[in-house]
């Protein structure tokens, strides 16, 4: 609820409008960084949700800025997100319990740590590869 709270807050006050200004600098950089938000939004909140409504804004207001496409960003952040699920705190506590390994929520972590910033890579590259006209056919 705090999450959500927060998001509108920033959303409404033009905190978003000023980061995304801020951020826009990167220019087409920020096409590959728009995944790792997502993901550190999740990683950090535990949910998709929060996440595309803390960042989801910001992520629409830099493509703006930046002459960028803003479904592209808007989808990476919750791409992006999706990757940040396994490590979060939350779905970690919850998956040790479910599997009868209470307590050790970082032997969890440390086996799916790496897989998650894999993928988190494979997902930047990917994304990147939908900017310039080369797999642009892939975004509605």
């Amino acid at each position: 609820m705090a999450v959500l709270a927060l998001a509108y807050v920033l959303n409404q006050s033009g905190q978003t409008n000023t980061l995304g200004e801020f951020l826009a600098a990167a220019g087409g950089v920020f096409i590959f960084l728009s995944s790792i938000l997502g993901w550190t939004g999740v990683a950090v909140t535990g949910s998709d949700t929060s996440s595309n409504a803390l960042f989801g804004a910001l992520q629409v207001e830099t493509a703006a800025r930046a002459g960028l496409d803003p479904v592209l960003l808007a989808a990476a952040n919750s791409s992006g997100g999706v990757l940040g699920k396994m490590i979060s705190p939350q779905n970690l506590a919850i998956a040790a319990s479910a599997v009868g390994m209470a307590g050790r929520e970082g032997d969890i972590f440390r086996r799916v740590v790496g897989w998650s910033l894999l993928l988190l890579l494979v997902m930047c590259v990917l994304v990147t590869l939908q900017g310039p006209p080369l797999l642009s056919w892939m975004v509605p």
